[in-house]
């Protein structure tokens, strides 16, 4: 592997805590209890790194949405860790019937309704809902949607989410179970563990400090194998089929695999 790519972890952090550092401690210095409640610093902390990577990752990864979210999303989508609201530029607005962003950072719920509006939704006329828990909190989405039942959610997006979430394979096999419709889409594009052994090492090597800076984002995850297998743990008989699944070649520290599952 490339020295070069391997230490790309680290200058990225350098990168981003440049932007995220100064306002942080401003707030530090302003108001000294928030030192009192960690998990508060660090959503304040990623709301402002996540302002340096944001929109360049996005710019970068336009063509590759179009495909996934466009093309794919429809009636009501869940937008698992929806940031500053990037997908709902993505939606078809002649299809799709309700955005659902799902954001447990409240700091980046304003960006989330900012580009909702842009979009065509708004909580106003009921196309919009902002949710501010976690992908893990199953039974909370289940009750904010409104469907005693459940399964009432035709399209899930996961952008760069998984990686981060408690028990994420207990979540996925819990919202498609539980959230996703029968026929109903789930798409992806996470950066996973890489196939190649000496770049998976840098991996497992860089994510203790990486999760630290990035609110728990972990480079090492198979997300995508896991994915694959939520067929095998649903329970009551539900299948996953994969449509499609591609991904890079090469030794990228930041390797990633882009998906579309139909619950069956």
């Amino acid at each position: 592997m490339r020295l070069s790519s391997a230490l790309r972890p680290f200058w990225q952090i350098c990168y981003g805590t440049s932007f995220a550092w100064r306002p942080t401690m401003r707030a530090l210095w302003t108001t000294p209890a928030l030192m009192l409640h960690p998990a508060k610093v660090s959503q304040l902390f990623m709301a402002h790194l996540w302002t340096a990577f944001a929109d360049p990752i996005d710019d970068g990864s336009r063509e590759l949405k179009e495909d996934l979210i466009t093309t794919n999303a429809y009636g009501v989508v869940l937008d698992l860790g929806a940031g500053y609201g990037h997908t709902a530029k993505y939606l078809d607005r002649c299809r799709v019937t309700k955005y659902v962003a799902l954001e447990p950072n409240a700091m980046m719920h304003q960006g989330i309704r900012t580009a909702a509006e842009a979009a065509g939704f708004t909580e106003a006329d009921g196309t919009l809902l902002v949710l501010g828990c976690g992908a893990e909190d199953v039974s909370h989405i289940v009750d904010a949607l409104g469907q005693p039942d459940g399964q009432s959610v035709d399209t899930i997006v996961s952008i760069l989410t998984l990686c981060s979430i408690p028990r994420p394979e207990e979540t996925l096999t819990a919202l498609v179970r539980e959230v996703l419709k029968p026929g109903g889409t789930f798409v992806f594009n996470e950066h996973v563990l890489n196939y190649l052994e000496d770049v998976a090492w840098w991996q497992r090597f860089w994510t203790p400090l990486w999760k630290i800076f990035l609110d728990g984002c972990c480079l090492d995850r198979p997300t995508h194998l896991w994915i694959e297998r939520m067929g095998v743990w649903a329970e009551g008989g539900v299948r996953v089929g994969s449509e499609e699944e591609v991904g890079e070649d090469g030794d990228a520290i930041f390797f990633h695999k882009v998906g579309r599952f139909v619950k069956q």
